[in-house]
């Protein structure tokens, strides 16, 4: 079968390479001139014989759209547009009315897999009218992992289905990391404990904790021991927040996926507004002592405050991140896309990107996880 794939970065590129690995044609088209088969999306879609399928791999938001609208004005009836970034469900409609009166399919496509699904396969999450997902079929089984496909592949229902589905995974995700994370911090905190992570690697076979995310994080112990110099600070895709939006709209409870998202955003704060004012609360009713930042003395006797495994926090007698022009690096950050499983932006920005960081055509290059 050929194919289009617009967005040629880390998750559309190693798609790229295991489509051709099963034997399909694709011809891509990316801003960076190192990475693509051809010049423009014209150039694209005049490569792809009818049906046309094009695979898009942007951003989310603005770049997905415009691009979306660029191939409705190049596409013709009885083509097919699969998004396959981190689209929020409701953008899906909004592109599907886009294509529809023209008679473009549109099917959206959750992925997850991130940079070692080229070897593995990927998760993929659909959602559409039946016709247009089987149309694509032989592409959806080619990227999928070996085995039975209701292993690896759902048609999860209408337009909108498959990125909602992907959402929710996202949000999974993010609370079981934080499970691994806190157990991690737990074990580095006691004494007793001498080989933390030979606990987590023996939990990789046989337990009912044993998951692939245990697997890399044995793997990130064994690059980085003691994970020396890594930042804690974490972004996120955007996904979590999507997901909690919706738990709170579908009267849903979800504490873990919550707490999980929220500590992200904690993870980003040097010193948190908040927490000086709990700080302060005790001091006003209990009569507790009040840590300064320029007062290295004052705690609470008796009591551990930061455990072995910690390091402390370095407050220099002034709030960090009280300078507008120190701060003003870490705010862009927070609105970039942390690892993984890709992320992105939130607030309508660009979503994931590992592309050159321009707009032009629309057609950076999207992660597609947490």
């Amino acid at each position: 079968m050929k194919i289009g794939m617009i967005g040629l970065g880390k998750m559309g590129g190693n798609m790229r390479a295991r489509l051709r690995a099963a034997g399909h044609e694709v011809v891509g088209f990316d801003l960076d001139e190192s990475l693509r088969d051809v010049s423009s999306l014209e150039e694209l879609v005049g490569a792809l014989e009818a049906p046309r399928v094009v695979w898009v791999m942007v951003p989310h938001g603005r770049p997905t759209r415009a691009t979306v609208e660029q191939l409705g004005d190049l596409l013709e009836e009885g083509d097919l547009v699969i998004e396959g970034g981190n689209s929020k469900f409701t953008e899906d409609v909004e592109l599907d009315a886009i294509l529809s009166p023209r008679g473009i399919g549109y099917v959206d496509c959750g992925v997850s897999g991130g940079i070692w699904g080229r070897e593995n396969g990927y998760g993929l999450m659909c959602g559409g009218r039946a016709e247009h997902v089987e149309l694509a079929m032989p592409i959806f089984d080619a990227l999928r992992p070996e085995g039975p496909r209701e292993e690896g592949f759902v048609h999860a229902g209408e337009v909108g289905a498959g990125h909602y589905a992907k959402m929710v995974h996202n949000g999974i995700e993010y609370g079981l990391m934080h499970a691994y994370a806190e157990g991690y911090e737990l074990l580095t905190a006691k004494d007793i404990v001498t080989d933390v992570k030979g606990c987590f690697q023996a939990w990789s076979r046989g337990t009912v904790v044993r998951s692939w995310l245990l697997d890399l994080l044995v793997k990130a112990l064994d690059e980085r021991p003691g994970l020396e110099n890594v930042s804690g600070y974490t972004s996120d895709s955007g996904e979590g927040r999507w997901t909690v939006e919706e738990a709170i709209e579908m009267a849903v409870p979800m504490p873990v996926i919550s707490a999980a998202l929220f500590s992200r955003f904690a993870s980003r704060q040097e010193n948190s507004p908040a927490m000086q004012a709990v700080a302060a609360l005790r001091g006003q009713f209990g009569g507790h002592a009040v840590k300064l930042l320029d007062d290295a003395a004052s705690k609470d006797e008796g009591q551990v405050e930061v455990h072995r495994g910690a390091e402390p926090k370095h407050d220099d007698g002034e709030r960090p991140g009280a300078d507008e022009t120190e701060a003003a690096p870490d705010a862009a950050d927070a609105d970039q896309a942390g690892p993984s499983s890709g992320s992105g932006s939130t607030g309508g920005q660009a979503g994931p990107t590992s592309g050159s960081g321009e707009t032009g055509e629309h057609a950076e290059r999207s992660g597609t996880d947490a």
